[in-house]
């Protein structure tokens, strides 16, 4: 080894879902929205002036943080926006998590709590989800440097209810807990209205997800002004111009446009049902899902021969190769076409199996 070597921090990556170059390919594998954003988000686009480009953004997104203050009912000086959740997430990460102390999540949760947590030399534990991959609430009532529950989970797609996360908060009233609701919108209840309740409880939630814009990495927190100004001496003591005006002026559309979110969102809850209900006349077995995916296992075929066999035939979805997981697909809900196409794929493919034949 290079002596220059000997002082690089090494970490174990997050691994993202791949993001095939294929024509005529249905990609399920990363959660995205198979709808396009808010109409609005174009015309801004189409208008937004070049010129304006030149200037450096506003570092808080005052715009955004408006808007999203007014759809939330609550004061913008409670909220923290950064580049998609997980800049915000990271933030928190080394913001709050700086005790001797190990930070909580689950063993079966986002993947990147980890990694963060690994980079930021944080100390943590995963306790175990039971055996139907739910949150053991028990689990978070000893002592610990904090608190991180995705609601609903990834990848098992599972929602807690509010009185769940109320109980986790009331046995941790000395850290901060933080709530990941990037697929909260799919039919999970938000933690949003016990913000004013609880001042360690911070929300985060994306416009990846329900809102379609992935591409534009957006997300925001919700929190007490004390977390909040927090996490902005952090945010610039590292980096005070994260988000740039564009993104700023099309999330403001989207958030204005309540009627689009609601229908969009109602369209792929009406698909996730419809669909779960013809995954299970395959033989298929998942958690009731509350998210723009569901996490399926098969009684007789295996997860990974499943996840090969649509490969070839251009279908993506995701696959874990990872212990008490690797025998369930994670699939995201795309449009009712893409959805009839993977059924009449995977039920092929099922027939197709040796001992099925």
């Amino acid at each position: 080894m290079r002596s220059w070597e000997q002082n690089i921090r090494v970490v174990e990556p997050y691994v993202a879902g791949e993001q095939p170059k294929t024509d005529h390919m249905i990609k399920l594998n990363t959660n995205e929205n198979p709808y396009p954003p808010a109409p609005g988000v174009r015309s801004v686009l189409n208008e937004f002036p070049a010129e304006d480009l030149r200037l450096y953004p506003d570092t808080g997104a005052g715009a955004l943080r408006e808007a999203l203050g007014e759809y939330y009912k609550v004061d913008s000086r409670q909220i923290f926006t950064g580049v998609g959740s997980d800049d915000v997430l990271a933030m928190s990460f080394l913001t709050f998590f700086n005790s001797d102390r190990p930070v909580l999540f689950p063993d079966i949760t986002y993947s990147f709590y980890d990694v963060w947590a690994g980079l930021f030399r944080i100390p943590y534990e995963r306790p175990a989800v039971d055996g139907e991959f739910k949150i053991r609430r028990e689990d978070y009532y000893k002592e610990n440097g904090g608190v991180v529950i995705a609601n609903p989970n990834a990848p098992t797609s599972i929602a807690e209810n509010l009185d769940f996360i109320r109980d986790i908060l009331e046995h941790n009233k000395d850290v901060v807990v933080i709530v990941d609701e990037a697929y909260v919108d799919f039919g999970a209840a938000s933690a949003m209205e016990l913000v004013a309740e609880y001042d360690n409880l911070l929300v985060v939630q994306t416009f990846s997800k329900s809102r379609s814009m992935a591409g534009t990495r957006i997300g925001f927190a919700v929190g007490s002004r004390p977390l909040i100004e927090a996490l902005e001496n952090v945010r610039n003591s590292y980096n005070s111009y994260t988000m740039n005006p564009i993104s700023v002026a099309v999330g403001v559309e989207a958030v204005k446009d309540v009627d689009y979110f609601n229908q969009n969102v109602e369209k792929i809850i009406n698909t996730r049902e419809r669909f779960q209900i013809k995954m299970k006349e395959l033989g298929f077995a998942f958690p009731d899902s509350k998210t723009n995916f569901i996490f399926a296992s098969h009684r007789t075929v295996p997860a990974e021969v499943i996840f090969q066999e649509l490969r070839k035939k251009n279908i993506f979805v995701r696959y874990f190769k990872r212990e008490r997981i690797d025998n369930y697909l994670r699939i995201t809900i795309g449009t009712e076409e893409e959805m009839n196409r993977f059924l009449i794929v995977t039920e092929e493919i099922l027939r197709n199996y040796p001992g099925n034949r």
